[in-house]
C-alpha cells in the first residue's frame, strides 16, 4: 500500500479499511481532479472528497493521536484514491479530450492525464500556464468545501400546523456534539453559547451560501437582513428533502427532518395472494406438491406501503392531487403524492394477474419488484395460506413440532421435533430445506424420523461422502429398522442382481450412495421417481460449476433437503449454490447475488444486506447451535484454547530458507504458475512447523528437535494418565505415519491411525476398538478421511497437530468427538508455533470466521492471491519465535 500504513497498529486490517474508504469514495463520486507542481514537474490527481457522513471511517484509521501518523495516512488514502480512478477510467477507456498531434494547452494535457496509467504532465507544457491552473483549481476546490469551524448550518424542517405552509428553520448545530443546536435567532440576539465558537454569525452565514448553492430553493433566505426561517409549499419541501439532501449533506450542511419521514408512505400496488392452507403440523400428505416455478394467482390492491386504501382513502387522494397537493395526511401518515402514479394505481386496482412462487417470495422479501400495471411502485405482498407462512420471518417457531413417529426407536428431543415440523411442512409445499444443525445435533435422525412422519410416493436418495455411508447404515437400522434400505455402492452396484437397478431401488425406502457415483451413475439415477433427494455434508457442492453439482441438480425429486453443519464454508456463493439446488431462482443469478449481497456483506460488511438475506433464506435454513442451551441442556461445555509453541533452532534455519525460497517464486513467477508455487510453499512452511523430518522426509530421528511434538507429548501424557482419550487430528498422511509409530515407542500405547487408504470396513473397526472400555487411547486421523462422519464421543480431548485455514473443516473434525452422546467437557487443543505464518493465520481465519455466524466457515485459495508484500507481512518469521538456547 505503500509507506503510509506499514508499521501502524495492525497493518493488514487498517489496509483493508482504506481501500474499502478509497473504492466508497471513488464509487460515490466523492473524489475531484487535482494538480500538483512537484521538483518541477506537474501531475494529475484524483483527490477524495470527504463528507460529514464519512468522519467514522475517517476515525477508524486516524485512531490515535498522532500528527506523523494522520499524515501517513492520508498520504496513503490519497495514493489509494487516486489508483482506484484511474484503474477504473483506464480500464472503461474514458477520454476527457480527444487525442490530437503537436504541443497542447495545460487543460488539454491535464485533462488527458487524469484518465491515463501516467499522472505525469509533458515537460513541453508551459510551466506558467500550469501553475496558473493549479491555483485556479485550488480556488475550485475550496469553494466546494464545507467551512472548517466547531459548528456548521442545520436545516430542520417543520410540518404545517395549519394550513399548507412547511417552514424551514435555520440552526448551528455543534459538530462534536450534534445534540448541541441553537436557532438563528438566537445567533442574531448575541446569546452567548461557548461550544459555538467566537464567529457564529459567520459560520451561519457561510454556511447558508453553501447551502443555496446547493440547494437554490433557499435563496429568498439571502434577502433578508438576519434570515432565521422560510416557508415554502409542500412540493419545494419535497424536493429539497428528496433530491437535496445527499448533496448538502457532502456540503457539510445537516438537515433534521420530522421523524415520519423515513416512514413516510407512497401510493402504489401491493399484491394479494390467497393459497390454500398447508397445516404447519399435521403429518398428513398432499397430491399436488408446489415448489418455486408454481404458478400463483393474486390480484393487485391500491395500498400505502403495508395499509391497503379504503373508498374513503382514495377520495382524499385524489382530492389533494387535484389541488396540486405533494405531501399530504391520510390516517396519520405523510403521503409522497404524484398524480399520474396515483391514477395508474388506482385503475389497476382489482385487476388480476400471476406469478410464480420464487417472484412472489422475492418480491415479498424486498429482492425484486413484480412487473406492474404501467411501471407503477410495488409495496409488497401479502399472503395468506403456506405462502403466508414463509413470507412470515417467524417460521420456524410457529411451526408445530412433530412427535416422535411410530417406528422411530427412541425419542426426539424438543427441537428435532421441530426440524422434522419444518422439513414436513415444506416438503409438503414442494420447497427445499437446508438442516444446517451444529454437527452432533442429530441430523441424521431427524431426516429419517421425517421419512415416517411424512411418507411420500416413491424412495428418499441420500447422496453423501463415502466416508460416511457406512454411518448411514447404522443410524437408519439403529433408528428406523423398518425401512429397507439399499446402499448403491461399489465396483458390483449393477451386476450380480436379477432387477434392474430401478426396480431395486423402487422396492426400497432408503437408497443411499456417493457424490462420485452421482456423476458416474447420473443416467441410472434420472430413471427413478425419487420421493426425496437428499444431501448430506452438503457443502460438497458449495461449487455450482463441478460435475458433481450439475449431476445432483440433474435428479428428478419432488423434495430436496440439504444437510450440512457448514451452509457457508468459504464464502457465501457456497449459500448460492446450495440454494440452486433446493429452490431455483429463490436468490437470483449468481452475477446478481454477488452485486446484491456477496460484495457488500464480505467486503463491507453491510448490515442491511446481511439482514436482508438472513430474512431471504430464513424460512429455508434452519440452523441451531449446540452452545446454544435453550437447544440442548445436557450436553457439556467445549473448551478451546491455542497452544503456542516455539521452533527449535534447526526448524527456524528450515523455516526461513523456505521463506526466502517462497517470496523470490512469488516475486518471479505469474498467473496459476504463482498460485501453485504460493500454495506449495505454505505447505513446506506448516511441514517445518510440524518437524524437520516432515519438511525433509529423510527418515531421521524425532525426538528432541520440535518444539511442536514436544507440547505434543506433553499434551498425551497428561492426558493418559488422567484415563482420557484423545483425537489427534493432522492434514498430512506423512506426518500420521511418522506419529504413530513415534508415539507407540514414547507412550508404549499402540495409537489407531486412520487415513485415506484406510478401507470402510476397517473403519468402522477402528471406530468400534476406540469405543471399547479397554481400547486404544490415541486415535490420529487424516483431517480429510475423518473429518466428517464419526461418532467418537469416547474421547474428551481434540488436538488439531497442524492448523487446517479452513475453520469450519476444523469444528466439523473436533465435533467428532463434541455431540450428542458426550458427557464430559471437550478440550480443544489447537497447536500453533509462534511468531510464523501458523499463529497469522490463527488471527486472521478467527475474523473470517465471523461472516458465516452474520449470515445463517474459508480454504487456501485466498492466500495464494496476497501480493508479495503482503505474503512477506504472513510468513516471516518473527524474533520470538525461537527456543532460548
Amino acid at each position: 500500500m505503500g509507506v503510509g500504513l506499514e508499521d501502524q497498529r495492525d497493518p493488514g486490517a487498517l489496509e483493508e479499511r482504506a481501500r474499502v474508504l478509497a473504492g466508497r469514495f471513488v464509487t460515490t463520486g466523492r473524489i475531484v481532479p487535482g494538480l500538483s507542481i512537484e521538483d518541477g514537474r506537474a501531475r494529475s490527481w484524483w483527490w477524495p472528497l470527504p463528507s460529514a457522513d464519512d468522519r467514522a471511517l475517517l476515525g477508524a484509521l486516524l485512531a490515535r493521536d498522532d500528527v506523523e501518523e494522520h499524515c501517513a495516512v492520508a498520504t496513503a488514502l490519497q495514493d489509494l484514491v487516486d489508483a482506484e480512478a484511474r484503474a477504473r477510467l483506464v480500464a472503461a477507456r474514458v477520454r476527457l479530450v480527444s487525442p490530437r498531434r503537436g504541443r497542447r494547452s495545460a487543460t488539454d494535457a491535464w485533462l488527458a492525464s487524469l484518465t491515463s496509467d501516467d499522472p505525469w504532465l509533458s515537460p513541453s507544457v508551459p510551466m506558467r500556464q500550469v501553475q496558473d491552473l493549479a491555483t485556479r483549481l485550488q480556488g475550485w476546490v475550496r469553494r466546494g468545501l464545507p467551512a472548517a469551524g466547531p459548528t456548521r448550518l442545520c436545516l430542520r424542517v417543520h410540518e404545517p400546523f395549519l394550513g399548507d405552509e412547511w417552514r424551514i428553520e435555520l440552526l448551528l448545530q455543534a459538530v462534536d456534539e450534534p445534540s448541541l443546536i441553537v436557532p438563528a435567532a438566537a445567533v442574531w440576539s448575541g446569546d452567548d453559547v461557548p461550544e459555538l465558537g467566537a464567529e457564529p454569525v459567520e459560520q451561519l452565514l457561510t454556511g447558508l451560501g453553501h447551502a443555496v448553492r446547493v440547494a437554490p430553493e433557499l435563496e429568498p433566505l439571502l434577502d433578508e437582513a438576519r434570515p432565521v426561517a422560510l416557508e415554502v409549499d409542500s412540493g419545494t419541501v419535497l424536493g429539497i428533502i428528496a433530491e437535496r439532501a445527499t448533496a448538502l449533506g457532502e456540503a457539510g450542511i445537516g438537515l433534521l427532518l420530522p421523524t415520519w419521514w423515513t416512514r413516510r408512505g407512497r401510493v402504489g400496488l401491493r399484491a394479494r395472494a390467497s393459497t390454500r392452507r398447508r397445516s404447519l403440523g399435521s403429518s398428513a400428505t398432499t397430491a399436488g406438491d408446489v415448489g418455486m416455478e408454481a404458478i400463483v394467482d393474486f390480484r393487485w390492491e391500491a395500498a400505502i406501503g403495508e395499509e391497503r386504501l379504503t373508498a374513503a382513502d382514495r377520495a382524499a387522494l385524489e382530492a389533494a392531487a387535484a389541488a396540486k397537493q405533494h405531501l399530504v395526511q391520510v390516517r396519520g401518515q405523510w403521503v409522497e403524492l404524484r398524480p399520474a402514479e396515483l391514477r395508474a394505481v388506482l385503475g389497476a386496482a382489482g385487476q388480476r394477474s400471476q406469478a410464480t412462487v420464487a417472484e412472489l417470495l422475492r418480491a415479498g422479501m424486498g429482492l425484486d419488484d413484480l412487473d406492474a400495471p404501467d411501471g407503477v411502485d410495488v409495496t409488497g405482498v401479502v399472503a395468506s395460506g403456506w405462502l403466508g407462512d414463509l413470507l412470515d420471518s417467524a417460521l420456524h417457531t410457529r411451526v408445530a413440532p412433530m412427535p416422535t413417529p411410530a417406528g422411530f426407536v427412541g425419542e426426539l428431543r424438543p427441537y428435532q421435533e421441530r426440524g422434522v415440523g419444518w422439513l414436513a411442512f415444506l416438503g409438503r409445499v414442494g420447497l427445499g430445506a437446508c438442516l444446517a444443525d451444529d454437527m452432533g445435533l442429530g441430523k441424521t435422525a431427524q431426516l429419517l424420523a421425517t421419512l415416517l412422519a411424512e411418507p411420500v410416493d416413491g424412495p428418499t436418495l441420500v447422496v453423501c461422502p463415502v466416508s460416511v455411508l457406512g454411518n448411514w447404515q447404522r443410524e437408519a437400522a439403529q433408528f428406523t429398522p423398518a425401512l429397507r434400505v439399499l446402499a448403491h455402492h461399489g465396483a458390483d452396484r449393477f451386476s450380480g442382481h436379477d432387477q434392474p437397478f430401478v426396480e431395486r431401488a423402487l422396492g426400497h425406502d432408503l437408497v443411499l450412495t456417493s457424490y462420485s457415483l452421482v456423476v458416474r451413475d447420473q443416467a441410472e439415477l434420472a430413471e427413478v421417481d425419487w420421493g426425496r433427494l437428499v444431501l448430506d455434508e452438503a457443502q460438497q457442492v458449495k461449487n455450482p460449476a463441478t460435475a458433481q453439482a450439475g449431476a445432483v441438480r440433474a435428479i428428478p425429486a419432488r423434495r430436496r433437503i440439504a444437510m450440512t453443519g457448514t451452509p457457508v464454508e468459504n464464502r457465501l456463493s457456497d449459500l448460492w449454490s446450495l440454494m440452486h439446488i433446493l429452490n431455483p431462482g429463490l436468490l437470483g443469478s449468481a452475477r446478481g447475488f454477488r452485486a446484491r449481497f456477496a460484495v457488500p456483506i464480505e467486503r463491507d460488511g453491510d448490515p442491511e444486506a446481511t439482514e436482508l438475506l438472513r430474512r431471504v433464506t430464513g424460512p429455508f435454513v434452519l440452523r441451531r447451535l449446540k452452545s446454544d442451551r435453550s437447544i440442548i441442556s445436557d450436553l457439556p461445555d467445549k473448551v478451546e484454547m491455542t497452544d503456542r509453541c516455539l521452533l527449535t533452532r534447526e526448524q527456524a534455519t528450515l523455516y526461513q530458507a523456505v521463506v526466502d525460497d517462497l517470496l523470490r517464486d512469488a516475486d518471479e513467477a505469474e498467473g496459476i504458475d504463482r498460485r501453485g508455487r504460493v500454495l506449495a510453499g505454505l505447505m513446506r512452511l506448516k511441514q517445518v512447523c510440524n518437524h524437520p523430518a516432515h519438511y525433509l522426509g529423510d527418515g531421521s530421528a524425532l525426538q528432541g528437535r520440535s518444539g511442536k511434538l514436544t507440547r505434543v507429548e506433553e499434551l498425551l501424557e497428561e492426558i493418559l494418565a488422567d484415563g482420557d482419550r484423545a483425537l489427534c487430528f493432522t492434514q498430512f498422511a506423512e506426518w500420521g505415519h511418522l506419529l504413530q509409530a513415534y508415539l507407540r515407542r514414547r507412550l508404549g500405547r499402540e495409537p489407531i491411525w486412520l487415513h485415506g487408504g484406510v478401507s470402510r470396513t476397517k473403519r468402522d473397526q477402528m471406530v468400534q476398538q476406540f469405543h471399547e472400555s479397554d481400547g486404544p487411547p490415541i486415535f490420529l486421523i487424516s483431517l480429510k478421511a475423518g473429518g466428517t462422519g464419526l461418532n467418537l464421543t469416547a474421547a474428551s480431548h481434540v488436538i488439531h497437530l497442524d492448523r487446517w485455514w479452513n475453520p469450519a473443516v476444523e469444528d466439523q473434525a473436533t465435533d467428532r468427538a463434541y455431540r450428542i452422546g458426550q458427557r464430559r467437557t471437550v478440550l480443544v487443543h489447537k497447536l500453533v508455533c509462534t511468531g510464523t505464518v501458523e499463529e497469522r493465520i490463527d488471527e486472521m481465519i478467527t475474523r473470517k470466521r465471523q461472516l458465516a455466524e452474520r449470515v445463517v466457515g474459508t480454504g487456501e485459495d485466498w492466500l495464494t492471491s496476497l501480493s508479495t508484500d503482503e505474503l512477506r507481512d504472513l510468513v516471516v518469521l518473527a524474533a520470538d519465535a525461537v527456543e532460548a538456547d
